[in-house]
């Protein structure tokens, strides 16, 4: 097969399971956006609530599919709990960092419990695509310095506002901390490499997409969208860079990080080198 094809193959491949991957994202997207252009339920249920239902009922399937194991679920949970929290207290009267327009019964304080399943569909495509794309790992770090790493990126998106920003150190920690670390991913029948920072990257990039779409379909709006939409601004990016850590740093507490050269690859009798060119 000419190097070509196998490009292309590999490439329809890869968005095929990058699709299935973000099943639970892009079904929340797809409600959100339909509740915005059309919604008459309102005079029933409000639209936070019925979200709420929706991704409820796809996470229940997931499960009961086994398309999400039950571990996986637990700790997606995990991040659910704490992204809550730490919204309750960006939308207090005090901080004001966002909110949450429109009116709720299931939530607590200004957070409809909704806006916690869309912290969870990010751990939701973590770890689907830990399993779909068999992540292989180089050079990984002991997981005492990820979890430390984390864990004060999460006191710091409550401290920056009193305090010191830490965001730019953190960055430096999180090169520090990844940086020689590599990702092998299965595409089709070998596994290709790339920088795991680099994943990083892409990843809260796709999710700063996903916000605009949000925050467009008035999920919930910064204050500077008060007297209309506007793009989120690229600086976003960063915090989403960060919350991500803390999402795949939960998700590797199930999905244990397995290293390269503890792994062959087997397939149909025959073994398939890993291709690191």
């Amino acid at each position: 097969m000419s190097k070509l094809k196998i490009f292309l193959r590999e490439f329809w491949i890869f968005g095929l399971k990058e699709a299935w991957a973000c099943l639970f994202g892009g079904y929340l997207l797809f409600w959100i956006l339909l509740t915005k252009v059309w919604y008459p339920l309102e005079d029933i249920i409000y639209r936070y609530d019925f979200l709420l239902i929706c991704a409820i009922t796809f996470q229940l399937i997931l499960l009961i599919f086994k398309l999400e194991t039950w571990r996986e679920a637990s700790v997606i949970a995990i991040f659910h709990i704490v992204a809550t929290g730490m919204e309750v207290f960006k939308t207090s009267e005090s901080i004001g960092a966002w909110e949450y327009p429109g009116e709720f019964v299931a939530g607590i304080y200004n957070v409809p419990f909704f806006a916690g399943f869309m912290y969870s569909a990010v751990g939701s495509y973590i770890a689907r695509i830990w399993r779909i794309f068999e992540f292989r790992f180089s050079y990984y770090p002991p997981m005492i310095w990820p979890i430390l790493l984390v864990m004060v990126i999460y006191i710091n998106f409550f401290t920056h506002h009193f305090w010191y920003d830490l965001r730019n150190p953190l960055i430096i920690a999180s090169l520090l901390t990844f940086g020689w670390t590599q990702l092998y991913f299965k595409i089709d029948r070998v596994y290709r490499k790339m920088p795991l920072l680099l994943g990083f990257f892409l990843v809260a990039l796709f999710i700063w997409f996903a916000e605009n779409i949000a925050t467009y379909s008035n999920i919930w709006i910064y204050p500077n969208q008060n007297g209309g939409w506007q793009m989120v601004p690229i600086t976003k990016l960063i915090a989403w860079y960060l919350l991500m850590l803390l999402s795949f740093v939960l998700v590797s507490l199930v999905n244990r990080p397995r290293l390269i050269d503890e792994v062959q690859i087997i397939e149909n009798n025959n073994t398939f080198q890993i291709d690191t060119e």
